[in-house]
């Protein structure tokens, strides 16, 4: 923007900084939709910052460009505002409404001004287009934020939904509900194996009662994780193969014949035991005949 009609902006933000100001306080109080989640003090709070931030860029910086060095610190505290908004709360669109609600108190400055000035309207476009790509900034930082919330708690969830469960002395077991994806196979590896360094796990049980259908790349999934755990010196026992998941695997092709497979969880268990030097089939066939 030319020389000329960037001095009379500079000049209204700067002697009239204080009107300014106030009206667009008062605007966004006086909001009945504004997000009770930010405190009357740090919306103040945020608006003066912003304004002396906005003030300075506009002086020095181009009004037409968002990209040159004197607006970094205008799109920084808005990306920052962004982010503890959303964290409180607020939808994007309340996080918008707080740059968009400066154009009515700056436009009747600038109307109040210079109301007979022929430059008036490139003025007003030009600050519009601006505030407007301010906006932008912070729906962009506000959607980035939200994700990120999103993948943290998606990733929390996928941890808490596969716990490793010590089951006895040198045993753990995953009992796995749901869908096993590629992701979640990760998430169970990871866990899976440093619980077995942990506690010095020699067997681990991969229950599988809770997952609906098993296909072959949940199959592969779940040989991946055999694999890794044997790699760490301990040994898997997968167990819940329904006859339906035992008709599938054969119909697949898959092989699993070096792999031990249980159909109960209380099965897996005994044959963990055993393995270990805790159970003896022997002591409990004899006990069942002695009853």
């Amino acid at each position: 923007m030319a020389k000329d009609t960037l001095t009379p902006i500079a000049s209204i933000l700067s002697k009239s900084s204080a009107d300014i100001i106030e009206n667009w306080v008062s605007l966004q109080l006086a909001n009945k939709n504004r997000s009770q989640a930010v405190s009357d003090s740090s919306l103040t709070t945020s608006s003066n910052e912003f304004f002396k931030l906005f003030q300075a860029a506009a002086k020095d910086g181009n009004i037409e460009n968002l990209n040159t060095p004197e607006w970094s610190a205008v799109k920084l505290m808005l990306s920052d505002l962004s982010v503890s908004r959303a964290r409180l709360g607020s939808s994007p669109s309340e996080t918008a409404s707080f740059v968009l609600s400066f154009k009515q108190p700056l436009f009747e400055q600038l109307n109040k001004d210079f109301g007979n000035d022929p430059s008036l309207a490139k003025m007003s476009w030009a600050l519009s287009v601006l505030i407007d790509d301010l906006a932008l900034v912070t729906t962009e930082a506000f959607q980035k934020t939200r994700e990120d919330i999103i993948r943290r708690q998606q990733k929390d969830i996928l941890e808490m939904s596969t716990p490793v469960i010590k089951m006895w002395e040198g045993i753990v077991a995953v009992p796995l509900i749901g869908t096993l994806d590629s992701a979640r196979t990760q998430i169970v590896m990871e866990n899976l194996l440093q619980k077995i360094v942990d506690i010095g796990a020699k067997i681990a049980i991969l229950d599988i009662t809770g997952v609906p259908t098993v296909d072959t790349q949940t199959a592969q999934h779940l040989i991946k994780t055999v694999s890794a755990t044997r790699l760490m010196g301990a040994e898997c026992i997968i167990s819940g193969i329904r006859p339906q998941i035992a008709q599938t695997i054969v119909h697949l092709g898959i092989e699993i014949h070096d792999i031990v497979t249980r159909a109960t969880m209380e099965d897996a268990l005994r044959e963990a035991m055993a393995r270990v030097g805790w159970y003896s089939y022997k002591e409990a066939d004899a006990k069942d005949e002695v009853r």
